[in-house]
């Protein structure tokens, strides 16, 4: 599963631009800094102690990427890769004098295309180091480490951060919108194990977001989104002990999907903190339908085998497909990333390291969350929206995707982040992806099948996920921060007074 994706990612409005003003007694002149020059730029490149990639250069063209293989025409007009906080600091400075759009990139894995834009992209990929304390009770993380380099680095002192599933989505993004996974249950949210994190604010300050110093923006960073209020370029978080761990998954024949779906909602419902689970219905281009669930459990496989009997005999079909068994954790965190059978060092796109296998895909999304057990009507409706994606683009594939809230996500409070969704039975994620040999005309099928589930399968009023952030969710606000929003907005305010943190959907300030 796509995790997800959003990052630190944010940009400059150069409509609303703030402007140096000369009032005399007579006439008001209103003055605008010019462009930057290449002097600027060089002067800019001098003064980091990392580096800065222009258009002119060789490696711009794939500098430029993101993750998301759709964003093929990104032209920044430069990509700072910065070594240290000092240097985002300069880049937020040079920004600001020279009112150059700019925008974080952490992974580069932002949904709606928000690591780039038109301006400075400020690459925070070499602050990915991990240091843990004397105790191993906690980690601070860089912010442009990578889930698996994250995972790998912890699990040598038997320490865990829960987190979510794609292995080249960088720490900032996730931490920032929510951080589901599969130990979220048991150990909450990514954001939920934040301690304090440093960050360069619109001013250029770094400063540190604690209990004690900037807690509002702290309570922000948990769950408000990237993009919004600075850049973040290192977190602290709080570790846990690796549990004992098991996988299990159930397939099933597609007649049986409504009956998987039915079953799951109840039984997860019930579930130990301990057990995670999914449910996915997928259309599978010419490989026809899948209805499957799968999950970890803290614990042994006798244990969940016992949990997996009462879903098992509600379903009351037979598992075309059976698995339950126990795995080292890495190993476990590797089958989740899809990188089973091959190193840490090859989980890495290939423009991560000369050992990275991985390639960027081409995809969008969609999520909603199921506030409580759906109606046989519904789970119906279900089944039939990804019968249609089948129907409508043939060779696309697609599925809905359900990922389980409950146990220690739920136990928070909704204002105690800025997290609202606490209340939830699960998370919907629809999603479609394609290859270059795809027609269009099946891309363009799969965009009108997202517009018709949002507007037809899904409750407009259970939200939607912000780390899954969509450009085209109307009332997006309202669906990814809820009764939250008012805080949101003015801390905005407190922290980015001139809006220059801004992109199509990031929060507005208080006015």
């Amino acid at each position: 599963m796509v995790a997800g994706a959003a990052l630190v990612a944010v940009a400059i409005d150069e409509h609303g631009r703030a402007v140096t003003t000369t009032t005399t007694t007579t006439t008001t002149t209103t003055t605008e800094p010019a462009p930057p020059t290449t002097a600027n730029w060089s002067a800019l490149a001098a003064s980091l102690a990392g580096s800065l990639v222009l258009p002119s250069d060789p490696t711009y063209a794939g500098d430029a990427l993101l993750y998301n293989a759709k964003f093929v025409d990104l032209r920044p007009r430069a990509i700072a890769y910065c070594a240290s906080a000092s240097d985002v600091a300069r880049c937020v400075d040079f920004a600001g004098e020279h009112q150059v759009a700019l925008a974080a990139r952490s992974g580069g894995h932002s949904y709606g295309g928000y690591s780039s834009c038109a301006g400075l992209v400020v690459d925070v990929s070499r602050l990915s180091s991990i240091s843990l304390d004397a105790g191993a009770s906690s980690a601070t993380v860089g912010a442009g480490a990578k889930l698996i380099d994250v995972y790998n680095g912890l699990a040598r002192y038997d320490r865990l951060l829960p987190s979510g599933s794609c292995p080249t989505v960088g720490i900032a993004g996730i931490t920032l919108g929510g951080g589901i996974g599969v130990f979220a249950r048991k150990y909450g949210l990514t954001l939920d194990n934040l301690r304090q994190l440093e960050l360069v604010t619109a001013d250029g300050r770094v400063v540190t977001a604690s209990d004690v110093d900037h807690a509002d923006l702290l309570w922000a960073s948990r769950g408000g989104g990237g993009g919004n209020f600075a850049i973040a370029t290192s977190f602290t978080f709080t570790l846990h002990p690796i549990p004992e761990v098991t996988l299990f998954t159930l397939q099933y024949p597609w007649p049986a999907a409504a009956a998987l779906l039915e079953a799951w909602q109840h039984w997860i419902a019930a579930a130990p903190d301990e057990l995670w689970a999914d449910c996915q219905l997928l259309s599978q281009g010419g490989y026809g339908y899948l209805a499957q669930t799968s999950g970890v459990y803290c614990g042994s496989p006798a244990a969940l085998t016992a949990l997996l009997a009462s879903l098992e005999g509600a379903i009351g079909t037979a598992a075309s497909y059976r698995f339950i068994g126990a795995k080292d954790y890495m190993d476990a965190m590797a089958i989740e990333a899809g990188c089973a059978g091959i190193s840490v060092a090859a989980c890495r796109l290939s423009t991560q390291g000369p050992a990275g296998t991985l390639s960027r895909s081409a995809y969008s999304a969609k999520s909603s969350y199921v506030d409580g057990p759906m109606s046989a009507a519904a789970i119906a409706g279900v089944v039939a929206a990804v019968e249609r994606l089948a129907t409508d683009a043939p060779t696309v594939g697609g599925a809905l995707a359900f990922d389980a809230y409950g146990g220690a996500i739920n136990r928070v409070a909704a204002d105690a982040s800025a997290f609202v969704h606490r209340d939830k039975l699960a998370c919907i994620q629809a999603t479609y992806s394609w290859s270059s040999a795809t027609p269009d005309s099946e891309i363009e099928a799969g965009a009108r099948w997202l517009t018709w589930l949002g507007a037809e399968v899904f409750d407009p009023t259970s939200g939607a996920y912000q780390n899954y952030i969509d450009p085209t969710l109307a009332d997006w606000p309202r669906a990814y921060y809820g009764a939250n929003l008012p805080r949101l907005e003015d801390v905005k305010r407190r922290y980015d007074p001139e809006n220059r943190f801004t992109f199509a959907q990031s929060i507005p300030r208080a006015s």
